[in-house]
């Protein structure tokens, strides 16, 4: 589609928005945003949007569609709002932001989605393409630190020399039409987002869109040891290659003895050793597998793969280390905001550990969490809304170290007062963050100050 002047109506005016706006008023398309939040909550936004030439209407999820060419919608927008209906009704298409991006991009695109693991792997990836030389975007839904680019963004700059590494919700993949990677990368499914999906089987569908409009000349990605993703492999039609942990597959990566493998048209890569990855938890073992089968289907060298493996840092508020005190070490892992997160992310330490859980529930079965606490939990300090299932569940199981905690630095202080030498206390919500805090990168912070209060006091 030439866009030049074009109308084009755009809901929700956060980063994605503006991103999309920006992006189309630069192919000289008349914007209009809408977005529900009042005009005082949406300032920025506002001066932005009349920086560029747009306009956003605040405080309304009502459309004018009279005269609108595309509907262009951000990935927290309910599907079931009457204005889809609407515009289905009047022929307008309705396409999210990725969509967009893929009919914008010269560059292939690596996509990367599932329930964990997403942002690891995006940042992984992407640095094993730079590492290897190659004019790399990471993009997406991704926010790491600094790396916070709009996939739209990253589709207008990049060139046909370019790669384009981008992490992939499920709420991105709901309006795609012709959305198509080079290489989809689906790491896992279990029990997330209930309280938007009607079923986990509904939800695991919404993920397996990465893979929809592949041909044989792309790479699907796919872990072959999760229930849902493995039911899915028969059914691709990209060229698959699977990962596993525990056993080996017949194209893509696995372990053997210690040593990571990536096997592609019969020809088999040492990666790294486990040793290699600097990273906790045996989920990024599944990490490194996936980003290694990516970066292999892309041409990337095995040396610089296992360059990019040795130098990675964890990602913020993913496992990240930020102090030890008096022999106790505190670990942010604000971004685990479900169950199956949470699992993993206990049985990933080894050491003695103080867990702080709780938060918003998301329609979630506690019970493989309260099970966990039972194996690898020294105590449990819960906070947030529904902190009392998460309590009920762990009596349930027969788990009975647990206390409740007021705010953040109340859970800290009474996590510090539990923790002896050798210990860890980890922020592991397995929740929203909705309830007490803004993000879970705000909540993340929030813990590191606590943490830091703790360590002044200390001294």
């Amino acid at each position: 589609m030439n866009y030049n002047g074009k109308k084009i109506a755009v809901i929700g005016a956060a980063r994605t928005g503006l991103a999309v706006a920006e992006v189309m008023r630069e192919l000289g398309a008349e914007v209009v945003l809408y977005d529900k939040k009042s005009a005082s909550d949406l300032s920025e936004a506002i001066q932005f949007a009349s920086k560029i030439g747009a306009e956003v209407r605040a405080g309304t999820d009502k459309v004018d569609l009279n005269g609108i060419d595309l509907l262009i919608t951000s990935p927290g927008v309910p599907k079931g709002m009457p204005v889809f209906t609407e515009a289905e009704r009047r022929g307008i298409e309705v396409i999210s932001e990725i969509e967009l991006a893929y009919r914008l991009s010269k560059a292939p695109i690596i996509a990367i989605t599932g329930t964990n693991g997403k942002t690891t792997t995006t940042v992984l990836t992407g640095q094993i393409m730079l590492a290897d030389g190659r004019d790399t975007y990471i993009a997406g839904n991704v926010v790491a630190g600094d790396i916070r680019l709009p996939l739209v963004t990253a589709a207008y700059k990049a060139t046909a020399d370019s790669i384009i590494v981008a992490e992939i919700s499920t709420f991105q993949l709901e309006w795609i039409s012709s959305f198509k990677p080079k290489v989809a990368m689906l790491l896992n499914v279990s029990s997330d987002h209930l309280d938007r999906h009607a079923s986990i089987e509904e939800y695991a569908g919404l993920k397996a869109r990465i893979f929809e409009n592949q041909s044989d000349s792309d790479f699907a990605v796919i872990n072959a040891e999760n229930k849902f993703t493995a039911l899915l492999t028969p059914h691709l039609k990209g060229h698959v290659l699977e990962f596993a942990r525990k056993s080996e597959v017949k194209e893509g990566g696995f372990v053997r003895g210690d040593d990571l493998t990536v096997r592609l048209n019969g020809i088999e890569t040492i990666i790294c050793k486990r040793s290699d990855i600097p990273l906790r938890g045996e989920h990024n073992v599944e990490n490194v597998l996936a980003a290694s089968c990516g970066a292999i289907a892309m041409g990337a060298r095995p040396e610089s793969i296992l360059k990019a493996v040795r130098a990675f840092k964890p990602v913020e508020h993913r496992l990240e280390p930020v102090a030890v005190i008096d022999g106790v070490e505190y670990i942010n892992n604000s971004m685990c905001t479900n169950v199956d997160a949470a699992v993993r992310s206990v049985e990933a330490i080894d050491e003695p550990q103080i867990v702080i859980a709780g938060g918003k529930d998301k329609g979630s079965d506690y019970a493989p969490l309260a099970e966990a606490f039972k194996r690898k939990a020294k105590h449990v300090v819960l906070i947030g809304a529904d902190a009392g299932l998460i309590e009920s569940a762990a009596r349930k199981a027969g788990y009975e170290n647990i206390s409740r905690a007021d705010s953040m630095q109340d859970a800290v202080d009474k996590a510090r007062k539990l923790a002896v030498l050798g210990d860890v206390v980890v922020l592991t919500p397995g929740c929203a963050s909705f309830d007490m805090f803004n993000s879970f990168e705000h909540r993340g912070q929030v813990f590191k100050e606590a943490v830091e209060a703790l360590g002044n006091r200390q001294q």
